[in-house]
């Protein structure tokens, strides 16, 4: 039987940096939730399927083959055979995943992926909705909290790092409507859940926002001890 770490918060407040970080120091399997919802839209715009097709997104949901591989210290999204680690990361997949990510079957099917992907294993799990619905007795929950200003900033450095030209203007109205979307939808919305702890990120370089959080998760872990 393994424990659950579930860290929750809006697209860009350092989810995927604070999970590598803290899976690394206790040696725990990470799933990005949100690279799997990516997969699923990359898939259907690259099939030219209407994000209003219920039906058909449904269809890509279950059929879909998802891997995520770590080499060479860096995970890799592996859809359908291919890295796609890259592609799901591209304006075009960013600005629509949302749309796919409220279509409450295909949220069903990856949620039953993400509780497949974690059977038995001491995971770390990032998402929206991991400590509110994934798991739901996940045993430490974390919030990540950072204004849409400073989200909008990093992910431009993030984009140019890639090789993705956007502007700030661009990013910043694509954040805020994500934003509202999530946490909005009828399905799972973005929210906290109840037991979480907030961790705000406004203020943090990546290397300090990373170690609150693990100095977070490792007492709430001996707390309960569940390490010792």
């Amino acid at each position: 039987m393994g424990y659950v770490i579930a860290v929750d918060g809006a697209s860009g407040t350092g989810k995927g940096t604070v999970t590598r970080y803290v899976a690394e120091k206790l040696n725990l399997i990470t799933i990005d939730t949100g690279a799997l919802y990516r997969c699923v839209t990359l898939e259907a715009l690259n099939k030219n399927v209407k994000l209003d097709d219920v039906k058909e997104l449904e269809n890509i949901a279950k059929t879909i083959k998802i891997d995520l591989k770590v080499v060479n210290n860096k995970q890799l999204v592996i859809l359908n055979g291919k890295d796609v680690s890259i592609e799901i990361r591209t304006p075009k997949v960013t600005n629509n995943v949302s749309i796919v990510s409220a279509v409450k079957e295909v949220r069903a099917e990856m949620v039953k992926l993400q509780r497949k992907l974690a059977e038995g294993k001491n995971i770390i799990m990032e998402g929206r909705d991991i400590g509110t619905t994934v798991f739901p007795n996940a045993d430490v929950k974390i919030f990540l909290e950072c204004s849409a200003e400073e989200r909008a900033r990093r992910r431009v450095e993030q984009n140019k790092e890639n090789g993705i030209e956007t502007s700030y203007e661009e990013v910043l109205n694509s954040i805020k409507n994500r934003d509202m979307i999530d946490s909005t939808r009828d399905v799972s919305p973005l929210r906290k859940a109840e037991d979480a702890i907030v961790v705000k990120t406004d203020d943090c370089k990546p290397n300090e926002g990373r170690q609150k959080v693990y100095e977070v998760v490792y007492k709430c872990l001996k707390d309960k001890k569940i390490i010792i």
